[in-house]
Formats: structure tokens, sequence, C-alpha cells
């Protein structure tokens, strides 16, 4: 046999990459050549070998429009949910300002009309009663005796009983006005005292005795303003078989007194003025001798949701409260 000769084999295999290589350095540079602008870009993403054409970088227009509208519509969900929660925020904050007032004004009334007096040889000045002042309209009086303690004069032995009175102040001009106010003046026993009145006995009616406490202008340094933001003050008589009247049945027959009171926020109050807010208090009407019970109530309510010519947040703002109070058996 003759030897192979591999010399030969290797000399066409050692030349074919070459020209191989060659023809694709031709080839690529042929399809990389398309003008003198796109040649660089093209040169390059040619050169990335798995790419034929060039990577454009950004955003279109229309991908921009898309993503500015979505974020727009994203704030304005985000600014009306934190409008909601701030309006629900300050609503609540105005029912609690006015809950709280209303829940110390209806407990000291509680301790009072609790330890009412009720004697037929004392006297009892309310609607209904006889006159002077008894014929109320819009907001209501009440005066009687209690055995709570009240602001006493510096000298004389000082008795449990004081003179206790309620009233919205209608001396217009004055701090206390549009206001409900507590009078609770102290008594002293009889005969202990030339210049103090003690406790007085019928036919002594309170209207003559203390003018001021049957009033609702005149002053007196034993008023103080209880209620600041209460501006409707309204009672009926509760009898013992369970209807309503304005007039104060007998000793015996009088088993509760039920009060009604509109109350405003001091936020929603700033919003009004004192005529809009005695104008306010005129349209809420009295109790009338064919109520129910809870019938004023309702009324007030629904009267306040019809007005109109008034800001709406200030009536917003008002709360409409209602309580029984029961009094203690008569003594006498």
């Amino acid at each position: 046999m003759n030897p192979i000769d591999h010399r030969a084999h290797l000399r066409p295999v050692a030349a074919v990459p070459r020209a191989f290589e060659a023809a694709n350095r031709r080839s690529v540079h042929t399809a990389c050549s398309h003008g003198p602008v796109g040649r660089p870009l093209q040169e390059r993403s040619c050169q990335n070998g798995s790419q034929s054409r060039g990577y454009r970088g950004g955003f279109t227009l229309a991908e921009l429009v898309v993503t500015v509208g979505v974020l727009v519509l994203l704030v304005l969900l985000f600014t009306q949910l934190l409008n909601t929660a701030a309006n629900v925020t300050t609503l609540g904050h105005k029912q609690m300002d006015a809950d709280s007032q209303a829940r110390g004004i209806l407990d000291r009334m509680a301790i009072d009309f609790a330890q009412m007096v009720k004697r037929s040889d004392v006297d009892f000045f309310g609607k209904g009663t006889p006159a002077p002042n008894s014929a109320m309209t819009g907001n209501d009086q009440i005066a009687f005796y209690s055995a709570v303690p009240g602001y006493y004069p510096p000298t004389g032995s000082q008795s449990p009983v004081s003179l206790v009175a309620y009233r919205i102040n209608s001396a217009a001009g004055t701090t206390p006005f549009n206001k409900l106010e507590r009078f609770g003046k102290g008594l002293v026993w009889n005969g202990v005292s030339s210049t103090d009145i003690p406790v007085v006995f019928m036919p002594l009616t309170i209207s003559a005795t203390w003018p001021a406490a049957t009033s609702s202008s005149a002053s007196d340094s034993a008023y103080e303003v209880i209620g600041p933001q209460v501006f409707r003050f309204e009672y009926c008589y509760l009898r013992t078989d369970g209807s309503v009247s304005i007039t104060p049945p007998g000793i015996s027959s009088m088993a509760a007194i039920i009060v009604d009171i509109a109350v405003i926020d001091p936020k929603s109050k700033v919003l009004l003025n004192d005529t809009q807010t005695t104008s306010l208090a005129g349209q809420l009407v009295d109790y009338s001798s064919n109520m129910v019970p809870g019938q004023l109530r309702t009324t007030w309510q629904n009267t306040l949701n019809g007005i109109t010519t008034l800001p709406r947040p200030a009536i917003s703002g008002i709360r409409v409260y209602e309580r029984y109070f029961y009094l203690s058996p008569p003594t006498l």
C-alpha cells in the first residue's frame, strides 16, 4: 500500500475557514451598509449577533398619554377619598362636641329635677301655671325649689334648698344672648336673716319674690351660662296616665317632665349671627296638647332638614335631644 500523504489533506482544510470568514465579512458589511445615516446604528446592531435591526429606547406618544391619564385618574380618586374622609371626620367631631355639651346639661337637669321639692305649700313656676310670665311662646322657662346647693349669701345659716331656674337668655346685645342659663340661688332658713330671702311658702310665689328667676332677660348674679351652644329649650309635662300636657297637672298626677333642647356645635355656630339664630329657634315649634312623646323631636328634625334659607353646614351641625326626667313622689 502506498503511504497516505497527510499534508495534502491539511492544506484545503486550513484554507476553507479563511475563505468562509472573508465571505461572511463581506456579507455582513453588505447587509449593514444602508446609507450614511443608518449605517452606524445598523452596524452596531448587526454586531450583536442575534439582532437584525437597531434597538430604539423611550416611550411612544400614545404610551405617554395613557400613563399621564392613569396618573391623573389616580390623583383625582385619591383627592376625592381625602375630601370624603375629612368631611366624615369633621361631622364626627361636630356631633361629639354637641353630644358632650348636651350630656352635661341633661345630667345637671336630672339632678335638679330628681331633688325637686314637690309640696303643695311651695310654689312651682312653669308653662301653664298662674300668671304672670306663664304663657310661653318660643323658648320656655322653669323655676322650682330643689334640694341642691346654690350660690348662698356670705352670712346666715344655709339651708339645703336652692331656687333653681332654666332659661334661654333673650336679652339681645348681651354676652349670654341665645344661650341656656341656670339660676341657682341658695336659700337660708327662715328667721336667720333680715335681708336675705329664705325659703318661702304659699301664698308667696316665685315670680313675685324673685322676678329674675321668671324673666327671660333680667340679670342676676345667680345666673350662669350652662349651655353656650343650646339655643332652643322646650318642655312639657307627662301625666301618670301616660298622656302629655302643656299645663302642669296636680302634684300627685305629674310623673315626669319631658325636656327637648337643640344644640349647635361651636364650628357651626360661627356661621350664624344672632338674628339668624333667633329666626332658626322661632322655626322650631312649641309643644301642643295633642302631641305624643317623641313627636316634638321628630318635628324639629324634619324642620331642620327642610331649611334652605340658612347655610347648610350650620344646619347640619345642629343636634336635637329629648329626655324624660321622672319626679319623686310628693312629700306632702
